[in-house]
């Protein structure tokens, strides 16, 4: 299990929210941590601790008056460790590109391929030609619906008809380098660790997947090991001392080694 470290962005600052707070209509969320450092200072923060395959999520949509504050956040960081970074937010395959030329190692899509809340193969198949299946991590996120947790889109707004299951993460897996989930609904809460979904990425082999939400102590991470199999990757954002919380993040990179 590898600790992939995270800069969120949101508002034109580095930030750590409460997940399922998030809102279009005013920019708006439930605010855990606003950093006063800026993206670059985490990606060298991270750099120093030879921490890769983290993500960047650029928080506001395509049209806010935000985003371009979040997308000259991220270039910092991009530009800081050229490499190191995963970017997600609003990717499409006609600007994919930029990202990936300003230093992202992969572009992270949900909405382009969940576009009407079905799968759209001909948006993913235009994503895969547009980067490679090698520059392309599909994020399917998702919250419980039910018995079942479905795949959320728009911001984690808006449920798409799949449910996060074995078929969909084997079906898909043809088309992407890597996955991240976030279990939305514990997503900086800092309530523990959504064990169903940590089991059932456990369970899949065929791709290498990053897990993240709800994990606040070692007993989370732990936890996540096991119900992993040590082989899901996992994230760790408003319960660390580097953004405000209670977890030392020497302590989870020494735990992740």
């Amino acid at each position: 299990m590898k600790f992939r470290p995270c800069i969120d962005i949101h508002n034109g600052k580095v930030k750590q929210i409460v997940g399922g707070t998030l809102a279009d209509i005013g920019n708006a969320a439930q605010d855990n941590f606003v950093s006063e450092q800026d993206a670059g200072f985490y990606a060298r923060l991270y750099q120093s601790r030879g921490l890769s395959g983290g993500h960047i999520i650029l928080l506001n949509p395509v049209g806010s008056e935000f985003y371009d504050a979040d997308v000259e956040q991220a270039r910092l960081a991009l530009s800081a460790y050229p490499g190191g970074f995963m970017l997600g937010g609003g990717i499409t395959p006609e600007n994919a590109e930029q990202f990936l030329d300003a230093g992202a190692s992969h572009v992270i899509v949900t909405s382009y391929v969940f576009s009407g809340g079905k799968i759209n193969m001909e948006n993913l198949k235009r994503m895969v030609y547009a980067v490679g299946k090698e520059h392309l991590v599909l994020d399917l996120s998702a919250r419980r619906r039910g018995e079942a947790y479905y795949v959320v889109t728009d911001r984690w707004q808006r449920f798409a008809e799949q449910a996060l299951d074995s078929n969909i993460l084997d079906n898909l897996s043809d088309y992407c380098d890597e996955y991240l989930i976030h279990a939305v609904d514990v997503e900086g809460r800092q309530q523990g660790i959504e064990e169903d979904v940590a089991r059932l990425l456990g369970s899949f082999a065929k791709l290498p997947v990053t897990y993240a939400g709800g994990v606040s102590s070692m007993e989370d991470l732990k936890k996540l090991k096991t119900l992993g199999q040590d082989h899901v990757d996992v994230t760790v954002g408003s319960a660390l001392d580097i953004f405000g919380g209670a977890l030392p993040f020497i302590d989870v990179c020494d735990f992740c080694k």
